[in-house]
């Protein structure tokens, strides 16, 4: 038996519930991970709150780094002791050991903490499908980057920054704006800014910027359109304020024959070399300190109900971890 959060009804933090529950022995091509740390991220919100339904009842969390402590049959791609993290669906991390598929798990190199691991692995593969697939960022670019001192934000922004981007960040406060600035951000636009698209237009002499990648969704779809420049691609990635709703291909004419995509991180991995090579660049970044993955809050996992209110309160910066 293990600790684990769970939910029977979608709502609200209070919906989270810290219960025993059984672990069998890991399956053939599985391998159990005996949790050390676990990622905390904004989807999570969206899975608790039935936003993206799940089956009830259900597990929270999509990321978690740890040892392996047992493998089942056939399994070749991991041994017991190694250190390993792996992001994935369906959502279930927040548990003290799992049970998961033995070629979604990716290898921790010594250089990286297991802590670090699990702050970075959704977040840290979200920043690369963004900067790196989504609008493959070139030197030279100048790209708006909202929640820029959020999980995702802070290592997208760095990320860009070291491809040679100008990131002009999206904040909400004065201290997330000088953290943004610290990360890579050369120019900050405060969220609420009456002015919003005259002060990037102004950023950029009147052009726009190449991309936008907004996770904020439904209140600020139509105001990163009107940022950006002529064949300027829209990046929608996130839902913190609702899904954006259904808009006529004409929106993107008259702005100047734009682009929208709304990527997902698993298209993106599907493959095991996909996923193993995508880790890699990433810890290759963060080893060599381009990028530096910056753990702000640590909860224990039994108190992920306040964890989840500090999130979606906007008091949370950079990455959160659940200690087991």
């Amino acid at each position: 038996m293990v600790m684990a959060i769970q939910v029977d009804e979608f709502g609200g933090p209070d919906v989270m519930q810290w219960r025993e529950v059984e672990l069998s022995a890991p399956g053939a091509g599985e391998a159990r991970v005996r949790h050390e740390a676990i990622g905390l991220n904004f989807i999570d919100t969206y899975h608790r709150s039935g936003l993206y339904p799940l089956e009830l009842p259900a597990g929270l969390g999509t990321e978690a780094a740890g040892l392996v402590e047992a493998i089942g049959e056939g399994v070749t791609e991991v041994n017991v002791g190694d250190r390993v993290a792996f992001v994935g669906v369906p959502p279930g991390t927040y548990i003290e050991a799992r049970n998961y598929a033995a070629d979604r798990l990716v290898p921790v190199p010594e250089n990286i903490s297991l802590e670090v691991a699990a702050a970075s692995m959704l977040k840290g593969l979200t920043a690369w499908y963004l900067v790196r697939r989504s609008y493959p960022i070139q030197s030279g670019d100048t790209v708006l980057m909202y929640a820029a001192a959020g999980g995702v934000g802070l290592i997208a922004s760095q990320w860009a920054a070291a491809l040679g981007a100008r990131v002009i960040g999206v904040v909400s406060t004065a201290a997330k704006a000088e953290l943004a600035r610290a990360n890579g951000c050369a120019d900050i636009v405060m969220a609420d800014d009456s002015d919003f698209v005259g002060k990037v237009r102004g950023l950029t002499d009147g052009e726009g910027v190449a991309a936008a990648y907004d996770s904020v969704g439904k209140d600020t779809f139509f105001q990163s359109l009107d940022c950006l420049r002529m064949h300027g691609t829209m990046v929608t990635y996130g839902n913190a304020t609702g899904a954006v709703e259904p808009f006529s291909p004409l929106e993107l004419a008259s702005r100047g024959s734009l682009f929208v995509t709304r990527p997902v991180l698993f298209h993106f991995i599907q493959q095991r070399e996909d996923l193993l090579s995508a880790s890699a660049e990433l810890f290759e970044l963060i080893g060599n300190g381009t990028i530096n993955i910056q753990v702000n809050q640590t909860y224990p996992l039994k108190d992920a109900a306040q964890a989840h209110r500090d999130l979606e309160a906007r008091k949370t910066t950079g990455s959160t971890v659940f200690t087991v």
